[in-house]
């Protein structure tokens, strides 16, 4: 008997901690309840066991019903907290993550400014050519103009004409001249040529470029040798430029000669001048 009157306490004790309408509606129908059981507990027959019996469950489904929807709200807001925190979370460790990738991009471009830096300076030691280095600032590629715009110019004693080196490969020359910077014109440009020599036919003619990566040979002699693989070098005819600067290599095109460079000039970000004017004194 004590223990039915404890489960009848503790589920009145549990209704009168919840709030709102249905739980006080629960509360009242919790006080009748009790009310007839205690009643009831005085009388000892199995037909009133039965329903003394059928009232403890009734008490424990109603204090069940009474607490489930705090606790579904409990529920709800501890999942919607835990989402909100696992979006905030997301966020903050991709914002981490391009972070890292942009600092490796720019780890690796350094690399690379570094490499053909180094490259530059090897072959200005190597060579016996008064070069420059610089950088080009600007790149006006197109299928009419292909030119270079280079950080350098009269304040490093560059001059219209100067021979202009990838490397130790001709790509161009300057034609404009400005105090800190200057006009590259590339040797793909329409408006090039400039006078080479092929080997090993020893043929000349003039190089020519056509607004694309591959040039084209005029003036070669009819009864020329010149064949697939041949290399390109400048003449120095004219005393435009020094002899021997590599250029390209020759290759047979639909039965025609064409030239491939040996530079590619989509990737060129460094330069050599030669110190020279033209009429080829340093």
């Amino acid at each position: 008997m004590e223990t039915s009157r404890e489960d009848v306490g503790i589920a009145i004790r549990s209704a009168f901690l919840r709030k709102g309408t249905q739980q006080r509606f629960s509360l009242f129908a919790l006080v009748v309840l009790s009310i007839l059981f205690l009643i009831f507990e005085k009388i000892d027959a199995k037909p009133i066991n039965y329903f003394r019996s059928f009232v403890k469950d009734l008490v424990y489904r109603s204090s069940l019903i009474a607490s489930s929807p705090s606790k579904g709200i409990n529920a709800t807001l501890r999942f919607t907290k835990d989402h909100i925190n696992l979006y905030k979370n997301y966020n903050q460790l991709k914002k981490e993550n391009d972070q890292l990738r942009n600092k490796i991009f720019e780890s690796d471009y350094l690399i690379l400014e570094n490499t053909q830096l180094r490259k530059l300076i090897d072959e200005q030691v190597e060579s016996s050519s008064n070069l420059v280095s610089s950088r080009v600032m600007l790149d006006k590629q197109s299928p009419y103009l292909n030119s270079f715009i280079i950080k350098s110019g009269a304040n490093h004693k560059i001059k219209n004409g100067m021979a202009v080196l990838d490397g130790k490969n001709f790509i161009g020359r300057i034609v404009d001249v400005n105090f800190f910077s200057s006009r590259v014109l590339l040797i793909s440009d329409l408006n090039s040529k400039i006078p080479v020599v092929i080997e090993p036919s020893g043929n000349h003619a003039i190089l020519s470029g056509r607004g694309e990566k591959e040039l084209t040979l005029e003036y070669l002699p009819e009864n020329h040798t010149v064949k697939d693989g041949g290399k390109i070098y400048t003449s120095g005819k004219g005393a435009i430029f020094s002899p021997g600067i590599p250029v390209g290599i020759t290759k047979v095109k639909d039965g025609k000669i064409v030239v491939s460079l040996f530079s590619d000039l989509s990737q060129i970000t460094f330069v050599n001048i030669i110190l020279e004017d033209l009429d080829g004194k340093k």
